[in-house]
């Protein structure tokens, strides 16, 4: 990409509007001084002191911070969070971004508000370390009229946004913001306007699901194909042209330290391979990444290879912030590509 196409294609962004669906979460970080540690009277257990805890938008929210940094002028987050402490956190974290409208973003007393803490160990001169993560989730499905609400808002909002981004972040099948009835909903938006970019991400895999514009990486691959493996990059970018053509829309697959293959539907391919790593790295929010800079990228007219070259500076980019859930900016792309 050359520094005109770069110029061209991002000055779009600041005119977009792209809405967010899916499992918004918490993510609250518990900074511990190691200097600090004590054993607890009671139990004979190590003590860790937390320092400092810091709490930002996670899963879904961690692509509505990437398309923040980018500084696309309307976001719209489509999810839901409990009536909780970390529900608050989690609307605060996410009013304090640029653009963000929480209009459709449901508080409720049915649900609680999906929670990734991560005690961080900050010793002077070293990384991050991370100790066990506590999860707080759903474990029950989602309820009929917070799933109504939130098809509502879907419907309200297709006609209005330049790209949906959709993603599903639950282990477990119809416990979050996409269940089997808002894929529907997504389904009918889709026939409807088949010219809105719409891109979905399931950590349970894409299979079922209505023919819109896929992101996954190469194991996911491997199960919607059905297949063992497909793990070398022409063996990707094959089975992606496969799936392009039959759904009627690209299809994007992210090969960790091998890059990023993408596909369209006219039987074009590429592959770009991953940028050189310069030093530690922390893999977390890389996909969030991928998705955020697509969505922009395809909203503005990028081609095939400059939206695969302008996600992948943006995996590395955010691979390289540790201890944090990370973001890319366009000034930030701009020094990488150019």
């Amino acid at each position: 990409m050359n520094r005109e196409r770069f110029e061209s294609v991002t000055a779009r962004y600041a005119g977009l509007s792209v809405a967010v669906v899916g499992d918004f979460c918490l993510d609250r970080y518990l900074e511990i001084d190691p200097a600090r540690a004590e054993v607890s009277i009671e139990t004979g257990l190590p003590v860790h002191n937390i320092v400092r805890v810091r709490a930002q938008p996670g899963g879904a929210g961690t692509i509505l911070c990437n398309l923040a940094a980018l500084g696309v002028r309307e976001l719209w987050p489509v999810g839901f969070c409990g009536d909780d402490g970390e529900g608050y956190e989690l609307r605060r974290a996410l009013s304090a971004l640029p653009g963000v409208h929480l209009d459709h973003f449901l508080q409720t007393p049915q649900r609680r508000t999906f929670t990734y803490c991560k005690p961080l160990v900050l010793a002077p001169g070293q990384s991050p370390q991370e100790l066990n993560r506590l999860d707080s989730k759903n474990w029950t499905p989602t309820p009929a009229d917070v799933e109504t609400q939130i098809a509502d808002a879907l419907r309200g909002l297709a006609t209005h946004v330049d790209a949906l981004i959709l993603l599903d972040q639950v282990d477990l099948p119809d416990t979050g913001v996409l269940t089997k009835g808002l894929v529907e909903v997504v389904r009918a938006i889709a026939t409807a306007q088949p010219q809105l970019p719409i891109l979905a991400d399931s950590r349970q895999g894409l299979r079922g699901w209505p023919p819109v514009i896929f992101k996954m990486n190469a194991a996911e691959l491997a199960q919607l194909a059905q297949t063992n493996v497909v793990a070398q990059p022409d063996e990707v970018r094959q089975t992606a042209a496969q799936f392009a053509q039959r759904n009627g829309r690209p299809v994007f697959v992210s090969l960790a330290e091998r890059g990023i293959v993408g596909a369209t539907p006219d039987g074009a391919s590429a592959h770009v391979p991953a940028q050189t790593v310069r030093g530690e790295i922390d893999i977390v929010g890389a996909g969030d990444a991928v998705m955020a800079n697509l969505a922009c990228a395809l909203a503005s007219g990028a081609a095939l290879h400059e939206s695969l070259e302008l996600a992948n500076a943006a995996a590395s980019i955010v691979i390289h912030q540790l201890g944090t859930t990370g973001t890319a900016s366009i000034a930030q792309l701009r020094e990488r590509l150019l």
